[in-house]
């Protein structure tokens, strides 16, 4: 991959494209809290054969417990993984957040250089009460992550996550139209209305015209952050999602946005499409309530690794993680994914 005059890469050997991702958990021994690479190989290998894209060291990736090594080796140890079996176009997105827009730069630097091609940024909630309510403040962080980072970034809006700052649709156009290495947006505020506004703009068939991106495999694409409003999102002109739920089932999560899309243009397929909707959307709501604990808990249920997160988050309780395995929900999108994957767990 070369680079242009202003340091960012001039052309992206894998593009950027609409469909699904999963944030990929970081995995952990017992004891030590070391990482598990054999875990995260093959947990990157099993979603990336279902069609689903990796993000690398988000939040349900636990970027806050990583390191700056840590980060770096995960982002290595997946472009192997992922080249080892013959997924050489499957591009990383890695997460570039920290406390600082300085840190945020070296980050994007340091992911660039171990293989990822695309980064993710949040703004960090630690001094929130100052900048929630500063437009300008929040403006400029991005502006200047994006123009100084070598990859093209993403932006992510999860008041979670970052002290309940939550960027609305003005502002999120405003990046789109004035940063052209900005490629997109994931909104785990869970805001359709938000996604069908930014949408409605970057969508447009005159935008990549009027607003080059800076890499033209880079398109500014508008994610949901969750898989529960996944086929009204695309009739809203939404590009997929970036969703926990698909690591617990990628194959359900694919085909769903799969047959959203094909609604669009064949009708037939729509109630089809909103039968795995509701599966999925039932499921989404039930897990994420459980978070980063609940969602390890079901891999290890399925596939035998999955472990406990970082301390002081702590894992999810015994009782809870079998009421959370046994609900109905939970165990209608197991049946769904072994329907669509053709595979029995």
């Amino acid at each position: 991959m070369s680079l242009n005059g202003n340091g960012t890469h001039a052309s992206t050997m894998r593009p950027l494209k609409s469909g699904i991702f999963a944030p990929i958990p970081s995995f952990f021994l017992p004891e030590s809290e070391d990482l598990d690479i054999p875990s995260f190989e093959n947990h990157v290998i099993r979603v990336a054969t279902a069609g689903v894209g990796p993000l690398l060291a988000g939040s349900m990736g636990e970027a806050i417990h990583l390191s700056h090594e840590e980060r770096v080796i995960l982002i290595k140890t997946a472009r192997k993984a992922l080249d080892h079996v013959g997924l050489l176009t499957v591009p990383i997105i890695a997460g570039i957040g920290a406390g600082s827009t300085r840190e945020s730069i070296d980050l994007a630097h340091e992911a660039a250089a171990a293989g990822a091609d695309y980064g993710i940024v949040i703004t960090s909630g630690y001094f929130a009460g100052a900048l929630a309510g500063n437009k300008a403040a929040l403006k400029a962080f991005f502006q200047e992550v994006s123009s100084k980072s070598p990859i093209p970034v993403m932006i992510y809006n999860y008041p979670g996550a970052s002290g309940g700052i939550n960027l609305d649709s003005d502002l999120i156009t405003e990046l789109a139209i004035e940063c052209p290495n900005i490629c997109g947006v994931k909104l785990t505020c869970g805001d359709v209305g938000k996604l069908t506004r930014v949408a409605a703009t970057v969508s447009d068939p005159t935008f990549s015209s009027l607003y080059p991106r800076t890499n033209k495999n880079a398109p500014f694409l508008v994610l949901g952050g969750f898989s529960d409003f996944l086929l009204p999102s695309t009739y809203s002109n939404g590009h997929g999602a970036i969703t926990g739920l698909a690591n617990v089932a990628p194959f359900a999560v694919v085909k769903l946005f799969e047959l959203s899309e094909a609604s669009i243009v064949d009708p037939s397929f729509l109630p089809e499409a909103q039968r795995l909707q509701g599966i999925v959307g039932r499921a989404d709501a039930t897990i994420a309530k459980t978070s980063i604990s609940g969602t390890k808990y079901l891999l290890q249920k399925l596939y035998g690794y999955g472990g406990h997160p970082r301390r002081p988050l702590p894992p999810i309780d015994v009782a809870a993680g079998e009421a959370l395995w046994e609900h109905s929900h939970t165990q209608a999108l197991v049946s769904l994914e072994q329907e669509v994957s053709g595979k029995v767990q």
